[in-house]
């Protein structure tokens, strides 16, 4: 490695790592799925339940006080973690899937009508999908899209003339699950905005692994996930500007979202409280915070320059393997760290299969993205993804297992004829 990330010191703050799968050390690259957790996230939750478990926003002692100081710590974390213009701006909820159906339905039920498009991508995650879907159908509003190429680039050429007077909103990811590939954003928000159309980005698999800037970029949500960022599952985030979170209608009724009561009608808190209805994931949100200032003190810019070269490291070690075939941009500036590839004569369940066995965890499917699996005309694909404590010999453990799935199957095909 050229830059001094130390990744070997790293993994020493993850205890999960030391661990053996059949006899094995693991080799853990599955990290778009869910990564792993330090153990300053461990001992997060460990000490909220141990020293200070209480409800927040409702007690006036002690231990209600600093659980509600502690949670609301970690809002105003998150909320400069992504350059967000005050903690007011962001809702917790359960993941990033969660959030976006929170602008399906508290934004998109008033805001969008019959014969009005929203644009969405060939590449999203089903997450990103379906809510448009369903919310198309009950509105009668058309759905477009932006096409992929082969390199596994969106195609933008097309963009001035699929954003017309009638697009609403523009759902894009960030980051592909499956390609990796980097969507040139801010050009996409500035046009959507030149013509009147808001912007939602899935941010699931950008803000774990390079700085983002929500202001710098413009959009109008980002939504992501804490399990994906070194923190717990069960809590994901919903960034949204201020205007727009007051104009929305409350995405649930129930107690602590409310400001007055009367037995046929209410009113609302303010932000963020209207959009948390009952007790919220009171831990989970304080340990998203300790996630916050573990990669604060990793450094972004150093994380996202260690998976550019444990990726190019992967990819130029993936060539080398006969009869495969990688998806995603050939430059590896243009991409995160997660690389998809099918091999000839295996299928990729059996890939996984065969790594599983040497203790090498990755990903085998549709990864959510079935239109995208279709667009390249793949059942499904292997996915190896990448984090700050991947290292060069579990890439080398997974070319190897490679190998061995060749060695396996080739021997299994010749024994059928």
């Amino acid at each position: 490695m050229e830059n001094d990330f130390d990744v070997h010191a790293v993994r020493q703050d993850f205890p999960i790592l030391g661990t053996q799968v059949h006899g094995k050390q693991l080799v853990y690259l599955d990290n778009a799925a869910t990564s792993q957790k330090p153990q300053a996230v461990i001992d997060s939750l460990v000490q909220y339940y141990s020293r200070y478990n209480a409800n927040v926003h409702r007690g006036i002692y002690t231990l209600s006080e600093q659980a509600t100081a502690a949670y609301e710590n970690a809002r105003a974390k998150v909320a400069a973690f992504i350059n967000a213009p005050s903690p007011e701006c962001i809702i917790f909820t359960r993941n990033t899937t969660e959030a976006i159906n929170m602008v399906r339905y508290a934004w998109g039920t008033d805001n969008v009508r019959a014969d009005d498009e929203i644009l969405i991508s060939e590449m999203e995650h089903h997450s990103n999908l379906v809510p448009w879907q369903l919310l198309a159908q009950e509105k009668g509003a058309e759905l477009r899209f932006l096409r992929v190429n082969n390199e596994g680039r969106l195609m933008l050429d097309g963009l001035d003339v699929l954003i017309t007077e009638k697009t609403r909103l523009i759902a894009v990811t960030h980051v592909s699950n499956v390609l990796g590939t980097i969507n040139p954003v801010k050009g996409i928000i500035k046009k959507a905005h030149k013509n009147g159309a808001l912007v939602l980005l899935d941010a699931a698999q950008s803000v774990p692994h390079m700085p983002v800037d929500v202001q710098e970029l413009d959009c109008d949500f980002l939504a992501f996930s804490g399990h994906k960022m070194m923190g717990p599952t069960g809590v994901g985030v919903l960034f949204a500007k201020p205007h727009l979170l007051e104009a929305m209608r409350p995405f649930m009724g129930g107690g602590s979202m409310i400001r007055k009561v009367m037995l046929t009608d209410s009113t609302w808190a303010d932000v963020p409280q209207k959009f948390e209805a009952g007790t919220p994931n009171i831990a989970d949100v304080i340990a998203l915070g300790a996630a916050v200032d573990y990669l604060n003190d990793l450094g972004m810019d150093n994380i996202r320059e260690h998976e550019i070269e444990i990726t190019q490291y992967a990819l130029d070690a993936l060539r080398e393997v006969s009869g495969i075939k990688l998806f995603g941009p050939w430059e590896v500036q243009s991409r995160a760290g997660v690389v998809s590839f099918v091999l000839d004569g295996v299928h990729p369940h059996d890939i996984a299969q065969i790594l599983d066995s040497d203790a090498v965890a990755v990903r085998a499917g549709h990864h959510c993205c079935q239109p995208l699996m279709r667009r390249f005309n793949v059942p499904a694909t292997a996915r190896a993804s990448f984090y700050a404590y991947t290292t060069e010999e579990e890439v080398d453990a997974l070319i190897e297992g490679l190998h061995k799935s060749q060695r396996v199957f080739g021997h299994a095909v010749e024994r059928s004829l």
